[in-house]
């Protein structure tokens, strides 16, 4: 059994001190992918690189407190890639990538357009050089990329549809892009072949006590390509102890890591 988790922590340090790294450790995690560390090399501690057996990857943000992404793992990955290839996005830290055999497992950071015009522009020429990147891998290999996708996809994933459509993270653009990710390029929605139920949230607002009356987003995914999706069993969001603004989710799937090697 293959067991992935991944989590937007919004800075690792917070995390951390809400218990995190703790409630990890009885986890029985396999893969673990973070977005939004929030946090340089340099600030790095032991218990962030090598956490209870884990070792960690991570690419950091040039711009000190923002953005970064990492992956943790039990087993040795085959090969660590560090950024996408991407120089207008590189240094923002989005994208990390292990290969075991022929299976990449991807934490990736989308960017949030909420904060300007200016963003939301980053944020489709990203979603345009990701998708290209996304069916150049999906030709190759296996993949599950998990992270903060910063886009619901249907209405059953937000709670206030109908307010939301004119902004960002639930603009028919961004939501067209996913389904074309879908349907396109054949990718799947784990968590959606294992949990039809409407109200299942990953970020809520920390505006009137949307987290309290559950007024959420679901915009943390695991997607996978056809092959490793249909091995998904069980999933679960994580609401008990709130480590950021987003929950955890995790997903398991029939296989191990050393199956994948050739």
């Amino acid at each position: 059994m293959l067991r992935v988790v991944t989590a937007n922590l919004n800075g690792i340090r917070s995390a951390a001190k809400k218990g995190f790294f703790d409630w990890l450790s009885n986890l029985n995690a396999d893969i673990v992918c973070v977005q939004e560390i929030k946090c340089s090399q340099d600030d790095m501690t032991p218990e962030f690189l090598i956490p209870n057996g884990f070792r960690g990857y991570f690419q950091y943000a040039k711009k000190r407190g923002y953005s970064g992404t990492g992956l943790y793992t039990k087993q040795e990955p085959d090969r660590c890639i560090i950024g996408f290839g991407n120089k207008s996005f590189d240094h923002e830290g989005r994208y990390v990538e292990l290969r075991y055999g022929n299976l990449s497992l991807v934490s990736v950071y989308i960017p949030s357009g909420s904060s300007s015009k200016e963003r939301q522009a980053v944020k489709y020429r990203f979603m345009d050089d990701f998708y290209m990147h996304l069916n150049k891998l999906r030709l190759e290999r296996e993949v599950i990329f998990c992270g903060d996708i910063n886009i619901v996809h249907k209405e059953i994933d937000i709670k206030n549809w109908k307010s939301n459509q004119k902004n960002s993270g639930c603009l028919p653009e961004e939501r067209a892009w996913l389904s074309r990710v879908f349907s396109e390029l054949g990718y799947i929605d784990v968590f959606r072949t294992l949990d039809t139920r409407p109200e299942q949230y990953t970020w809520w607002s920390n505006r009137g006590q949307a987290y309290i009356k559950n007024v959420g987003w679901r915009i943390d995914y695991q997607i996978a390509t056809a092959g490793v999706a249909s091995t998904a069993r069980r999933t679960s969001i994580f609401h008990d102890i709130k480590f950021s603004d987003h929950a955890p989710l995790t997903i398991d799937y029939e296989y191990e890591l050393s199956n994948m090697r050739p």
